[in-house]
């Protein structure tokens, strides 16, 4: 009878916590090690109103309990069928290799390498692995021999995979698309399908026409798409014309917009939010909160609102973008200013969603791929009736330190609701905003 291995021990780094308090959950039978020190920086991220704080708080009560008649400094089973043991571990003064001697700085980073070489020692017989999102702390494991891995738990596999929302089929014959155009419908066998994906969108072609259609999972039909405006803003291409459906459809309630800067996926958001206020109470427009150099918006003087402007400039810039299409004496004119005045449209922080129930809203998410999975579950499961939410954002874009292309929330929601009834996505690959933006795009 095979020998069953030895169990791993995880060595969970404070970077790991912070993006989802639950990871400890994550590792199966195998057991987790917890650096005192990242206790210690849990401690200092307890306190505030953004995600990582609640992410800190909760990681915290989860060890409290589960450490309930125990000593941390002991191993405790993980309350969960298959799972192993963790504890708190305290040695992080190494007695052979010193990472804080061999870097030159006793740093928090520092410790927690020294904690695994020393969990290395005590267990030979086991694995020891580092798990941090820090790319930088598992290169420096790494030049100790130390094993380090990145936290997989929400990561997409395979990116060239991910639902792109559109599909062109071309060759079919010049009955089938003159039937869409006289009937605006066709049935899916007409086109070649069987089990199409809800609110799907096509481009059907053949060698002298095409159409832009969607599945609609109401109707079971093929139905046509036809190029409409919202505020004055009209699609320039196939993708902004599925992108201003998508909005402007009241059986889709969630929408995800991936696409490089330029593609116009804000711009079409806030539009078509604009042509359905009508259906809802308030647009709240969103965007995380990315301080230069890890600051935080505490520092900034004034009220929130004041606080929050800076980084809110691009949904503000596409509102005036708007406006700029009318004249004062336009309706549409002075029902912006209106909305903005009277707070029918407004800015809102994400950390502030937490714990409310949001109905009658439409709420925009701008750049959500600097959200983690966490975070995108958070703002979505905040929805009450009559709630839609359109998330944009370019998940090749990061701009926080912990996350990555695969391990975005945008990433992680496009891949896990996609096929859904009340879901849509589309991805916007050309660029409309000007012939030097996509020169950028496509050779910087």
């Amino acid at each position: 009878m095979p020998r069953k291995p030895k169990k791993k021990i995880f060595v969970l780094d404070t970077s790991v916590i912070l993006y989802n308090h639950s990871a400890i959950y994550s590792f199966e039978d195998n057991d987790i090690a917890i650096p005192i020190t990242v206790l210690e920086e849990l401690d200092h991220f307890k306190k505030g109103n953004d995600i990582k704080n609640f992410e800190a708080r909760e990681f915290i009560r989860i060890i409290d309990k589960l450490s309930t008649n125990h000593s941390l400094q002991k191993w405790i089973p993980i309350d969960e069928p298959n799972h192993g043991n963790f504890k708190v571990c305290m040695q992080e003064n190494s007695t052979g290799l010193d990472a804080t001697k061999i870097f030159g700085e006793n740093t928090p980073d520092h410790r927690i390498l020294n904690v695994v070489l020393s969990l290395s020692k005590e267990y030979p017989d086991n694995k020891i692995i580092l798990v941090s999102k820090d790319i930088n702390l598992r290169l420096k494991a790494k030049s100790l021999n130390i094993p380090a891995e990145d936290f997989e738990t929400g990561k997409i596999k395979d990116l060239d995979s991910l639902y792109t929302g559109k599909t062109v089929i071309d060759g079919l014959p010049k009955d089938v698309i003159d039937n869409v155009y006289t009937n605006d419908f066709c049935t899916p066998s007409e086109i070649g399908l069987k089990d199409p994906i809800p609110n799907h969108y096509f481009i059907l072609k053949n060698a002298r026409s095409s159409v832009l259609v969607f599945y609609n999972p109401v109707t079971q039909r093929i139905e046509r798409i036809q190029k409409e405006s919202a505020f004055r803003i009209t699609p320039k291409n196939a993708e902004q014309v599925f992108a201003l459906h998508a909005i402007t459809n009241p059986n889709v309630k969630l929408v995800t917009l991936q696409g490089v800067a330029g593609t116009g996926k804000t711009l079409l958001a806030l539009a078509g939010a604009l042509d359905q206020k009508r259906h809802f109470k308030q647009i709240f427009l969103a965007r995380p909160i990315v301080p230069l150099s890890n600051r935080d918006i505490g520092f900034l003087p004034g009220d929130i609102i004041s606080k929050l402007n800076p980084y809110m400039e691009p949904l503000w810039d596409n509102l005036k973008f708007i406006k700029s299409l009318f004249t004062e004496k336009d309706k549409e004119y002075k029902q912006i200013t209106d909305a903005v005045d009277q707070e029918k449209l407004k800015i809102t922080p994400l950390a502030y969603i937490r714990g409310r129930s949001i109905s009658n809203i439409f709420f925009i998410v701008d750049e959500a791929q600097n959200l983690t999975p966490h975070e995108v579950k958070t703002i979505i499961t905040r929805a009450g009736e009559n709630t839609k939410i359109v998330f944009t954002g370019d998940i090749y874009q990061i701009d926080t330190p912990y996350l990555d292309s695969q391990s975005n929330g945008l990433s992680y929601l496009i891949d896990k609701i996609k096929h859904h009834e009340i879901y849509a996505h589309v991805r916007l690959e050309k660029g409309e905003r000007s012939n030097l933006a996509n020169l950028a795009n496509q050779l910087l």
